[in-house]
């Protein structure tokens, strides 16, 4: 059993989205119980009272001992309605009267749909959920669905089952455990849940073997039928997630261990109101709105284009970052999707969930004056730290990790490279991610070659990149920045603002290394100075060349120095470029 500190609706939300149509929902009586239905158990013993009152017997303090006592058996709802009534018609009116409203209830909300009702309909409208088990024989469920116009397929006893349609094929399945109180035949006493009939535990194992579950309602403790079913299944094909409005029983916690299920505390209501909500969150923040998000880019800017629109800016940025941050703190709490994705699918999920917030940085890179600095670090060491909050999942999963924030930290850095603020990208590449016990620096972990270094055969996985060496690099300038471009680049090419944002990227790494000038030239003499160098321009000759031209140039070089690169020393700047240059002189080149 595993107990999620939080709220674990934002796991359930993400899994959910992530794998429509796999959840199938349990509703115990306890969902139908707010609404002021009874159980069927209070039921069986309100009729238990009736039929004792109707022969005399007075008021008894134990109604069901009573009645065991005095007829030998234990009671059976058939039974005791045809003891009350002598007509169908008349049994019909008994049952209508636990279960359907009257005008005063209709008028207190009571024996309608609850809110957990509802929520679980919409999620059935919108495709995350199929099938529905309940032990219920009322038909709020029912209700629910058809307000929305579905039309659901209802199971309640094997006969409907023969000519029901295929699971497979219908949008909303309804198998009803109990039964349904127009049916006589309902399951009450413990004999009647001793089992089920064969074709219904046929159905019920394929049904727990092959969907996730939702468990609301149901204490796991009496249903004995329903629990054999459980402890049977053979597989845990999705998670399981228990709702528990109070105690968890020594009997339900067999049921959560054996299915390894997430406890969630509260009521269905809330619950489920809460898991709809975070799903149509999801959905729109995940939704590819090509024209909302140019529409963003136009707008950042216009607002910089005046310093009256700061404040507008601001407020646009810090939207754009709350949506994002909500997108990666659901997925980052959902954890590892099961069955696992591809490699290559995890990546790209990324890449589209951190697209709009990379892109706007690409602008205000561009365009910025250094008031967003703050805000682009702030979102970075979020997506950060909070993907380091969980370091559970496998070889792929952890290689990912740090790839949101790193993103963002390309989009931002590109429009930097592109605007030549270097100043302003060398405050960024040293900010500092300070752990309990040691700090590292955004240079230092997000860069490109140092993320794909982390897990190469991961990221080799990627298409067209299964022999490469800088298989993430190649992504960036190959698939992520054609994307980017057009937003930012102007005339510039592509490739020529990737080679210049890299060598800044070497240049701080080997500031972080503390790699002197002497250092530099020794390895140089040596023949080791390709060593001190990473990425693409490690084995791409041109790309290396065209560096050697522009650091050449005092234009380049001196707002680079003066930012802080190669220690701020034009010496040290001067023997890395003479390095490059013996690089490019010997022609250490090998395939990317």
């Amino acid at each position: 059993m595993t107990n999620i500190s939080g709220d674990p609706t934002t796991q359930l939300a993400f899994s959910m989205s992530e794998n429509r149509g796999v959840y199938a929902v349990l509703l115990g009586s306890g969902v139908s119980r707010a609404a002021g239905i009874p159980t069927g158990w209070e039921i069986t013993l309100e009729l238990i009272k009736r039929v004792g009152r109707a022969s005399g017997a007075g008021e008894q303090e134990d109604w069901l001992a009573w009645y065991v006592r005095h007829t030998g058996q234990q009671p059976n709802y058939s039974t005791l309605l045809e003891q009350l009534a002598t007509t169908q018609t008349e049994r019909r009116s008994i049952i209508q009267s636990f279960l359907e409203p009257n005008e005063d209830e209709l008028e207190s909300g009571l024996k309608v749909p609850t809110a957990a009702h509802r929520a679980v309909a919409e999620l059935v409208k919108s495709g995350h959920i199929r099938v529905i088990l309940t032990t219920n024989f009322d038909r709020l469920m029912e209700s629910a669905l058809r307000d929305l116009g579905i039309e659901p397929t209802v199971v309640s006893n094997s006969d409907m089952l023969l000519g029901a349609e295929p699971l497979t094929h219908s949008r909303c399945y309804i198998l009803k455990l109990h039964g349904d109180y127009k049916d006589a035949r309902i399951l009450n006493t413990d004999v009647e849940l001793g089992e089920y009939p064969p074709s219904f535990d046929a159905l019920l194992d394929r049904i727990i073997d092959e969907f996730g579950l939702i468990i609301a309602g149901w204490s796991g403790e009496w249903d004995h039928a329903l629990r054999l079913a459980f402890l049977r299944a053979p597989s845990r094909r999705y998670p399981t997630f228990w709702l528990s409005h109070g105690g968890i029983t020594e009997r339900a916690k067999e049921l959560l261990n054996h299915r390894r299920a997430i406890v969630a505390l509260g009521d269905a209501d809330a619950f489920f109101s809460n898991l709809l909500s975070k799903i149509e969150t999801i959905k729109q923040t995940q939704q590819s709105n090509p024209i909302g998000l140019e529409l963003t880019l136009a707008m950042a800017k216009r607002f910089m284009a005046k310093q009256e629109y700061r404040i507008q800016l601001d407020d646009l940025i810090s939207a754009e970052i709350r949506h994002t941050l909500d997108r990666f703190t659901a997925m980052f709490a959902a954890g590892e999707p099961t069955p696992a994705m591809a490699f290559a699918d995890l990546a790209a999920a990324r890449e589209a969930a951190a697209d709009p917030l990379s892109r706007l940085g690409t602008i205000l890179g561009r365009w910025g004056n250094g008031d967003e600095l703050d805000s682009m670090t702030e979102a970075i060491k979020f997506l950060y730290f909070t993907a380091h909050q969980s370091r559970r999942g496998s070889f792929y999963w952890q290689g990912l990790m740090n790839y949101p924030a790193a993103l963002v930290f390309y989009g931002y850095g590109l429009g930097l490279t592109r605007a030549g603020r270097w100043d302003v990208l060398h405050r960024l590449l040293t900010t500092p991610l300070v752990h309990e016990s040691y700090a590292e620096h955004v240079g230092a972990i997000l860069t490109p070659f140092f993320i794909e270094s982390d897990c190469t055969s991961a990221w080799r996985e990627l298409p067209g990149q299964s022999e490469s060496e800088t298989p993430l690099c190649n992504r960036l300038l190959e698939v992520l920045m054609p994307k980017w471009v057009a937003a930012f680049a102007g005339v510039r090419e592509a490739e020529t603002i990737y080679e210049h944002f890299e060598m800044a990227c070497v240049l701080a790494h080997q500031g972080f290394a503390e790699v002197t000038q002497a250092e530099l030239r020794e390895r140089l003499n040596t023949g080791n100075f390709h060593y001190l160098v990473s990425g693409r321009i490690r084995w791409n000759a041109p790309s290396r060349k065209r560096l050697v031209t522009a650091l050449s140039l005092d234009e380049y070089a001196t707002p680079l120095l003066a930012a802080g690169f190669a220690q701020g020393n034009r010496e040290h700047l001067a023997t890395f470029v003479e390095g490059l240059q013996h690089y490019v002189e010997c022609n250490h080149d090998v395939s990317g």
